[in-house]
């Protein structure tokens, strides 16, 4: 099944999917002027589906999964925001984000969404206990199907299949359209104070702020506009929903002591320096960066680049990679994915954030061959996907296909 949402509503796609008791992988995508306020805080590309699982990439969209047993909805997320920031902010609540830390991505089912596997880890563990992770699972629903019933336009794709295994809760659709058809409707009488969740908050009139507020109150709206914490982010730290939230900052807006803006991208556009080759424009080679804690692979990866003819740069630390990138941008980025401090979903997905990365192909490089796994990877951004252990004539092939050697 798929189609127009300008054929047919999303409240009617998910009535037929309840009603025809079908299991399997909701797709829905927006392009263009449907994405209008949001290019500032999300993905600029997205992954669309291909009938083998595969998402080719699509600019200037966004898209989300919502994923069904037997007619009842049981997972649901916004893959243009990066998945496990959304678990950290939920895991907040009750004080265990920590715990991802001592986790690595073997630790997790292959045939699972990975925010979906880490969520039932932490259970396994009796990091969270059956009821924390139902709530959690309860407010990634409501946030999604949030998003979903605000849209007018955009693509769906079903496909039947299996679904996450094992489902951790379910819920009847009728009730959910209802509850959340109400808070969409209560959203949108805050406009045009209030465009987007992903809006953040600062202080205009500090003085007048804290005249009119008690102390207590005052200090934390002064911590939560920080310019970088989202409304849809406090949402999930409040534990309310986004009307609500925005329900409680309406009158401090609207009398010009909070405004919400478009936040600043965390990565800023900085002006490309020098390069060592720019020396020599008529013969300048591509240069490739490779990004690998691994000493001994990333001096393979090295060797097999420089006797090809590319230049390239190796990055050992990977919180060193933005600076040096944006210090001498490369043509292409090699990414390993599993480091510690900041794997490579998370700086794929940074970089994508950043016009000057935004079009430059990165490849991932990792130990695992799962589905998931090349999922993650290009809902993170990433232009392809090589598997360790890997041969000259492999990444040689992939040079080839994405830089023009002259």
């Amino acid at each position: 099944m798929q189609g127009s949402l300008n054929e047919i509503d999303l409240r009617s796609i998910l009535q037929l999917i309840e009603l025809g008791q079908r299991t399997g992988e909701l797709f829905i995508e927006t392009f263009g002027s449907a994405n209008k306020g949001r290019k500032e805080v999300s993905f600029q590309e997205s992954w669309v589906g291909q009938g083998d699982g595969q998402r080719s990439r699509q600019e200037d969209s966004r898209g989300w999964f919502v994923f069904f047993v037997s007619g009842r909805v049981v997972y649901a997320a916004d893959h243009n925001y990066g998945q496990m920031k959304r678990l950290r902010d939920y895991l907040r609540r009750y004080d265990v984000v920590d715990q991802l830390k001592y986790f690595n991505d073997s630790a997790i089912a292959t045939n699972n969404n990975p925010e979906y596997a880490y969520l039932w880890l932490l259970l396994e563990k009796n990091i969270l206990n059956p009821s924390q992770a139902r709530n959690i699972i309860s407010c990634m629903v409501q946030e999604t199907l949030f998003e979903l019933l605000n849209l007018r336009q955009g693509t769906f794709t079903f496909e039947l299949g299996n679904a996450l295994d094992p489902p951790m809760i379910s819920f009847e659709m009728g009730p959910l359209i209802t509850q959340i058809t109400k808070q969409v409707q209560e959203w949108k009488q805050f406009h045009p104070h209030i465009q987007s969740p992903d809006q953040v908050m600062v202080i205009t009139d500090d003085e007048k702020l804290q005249s009119t507020l008690s102390e207590n109150l005052y200090q934390r709206l002064v911590f939560w506009a920080n310019g970088k914490t989202s409304l849809r982010q406090l949402a999930r730290y409040l534990h309310r929903d986004l009307p609500t939230v925005a329900r409680g900052l309406y009158p401090y807006i609207e009398q010009g002591l909070l405004q919400v803006k478009n936040p600043i991208p965390a990565i800023a556009y900085q002006p490309k320096l020098p390069s060592p080759w720019d020396t020599f424009p008529s013969v300048r080679l591509p240069y490739v960066a490779c990004i690998d804690d691994d000493l001994t692979v990333g001096k393979q990866v090295e060797l097999m680049v420089s006797r090809q003819g590319y230049q390239i740069r190796l990055i050992t630390n990977p919180l060193e990679t933005f600076s040096q990138l944006f210090q001498c941008p490369p043509d292409l980025i090699l990414c390993d994915i599993t480091m510690p401090q900041l794997d490579g979903y998370e700086i794929c997905a940074m970089l994508r954030h950043s016009t000057a990365f935004r079009q430059t192909p990165i490849i991932m490089l990792t130990g695992k061959e799962s589905f998931m796994d090349r999922v993650r990877a290009r809902m993170a951004g990433a232009t392809d996907y090589l598997t360790k252990p890997f041969g000259e004539g492999e990444l040689l092939l992939l040079l080839e296909k994405y830089l023009a050697l002259s």
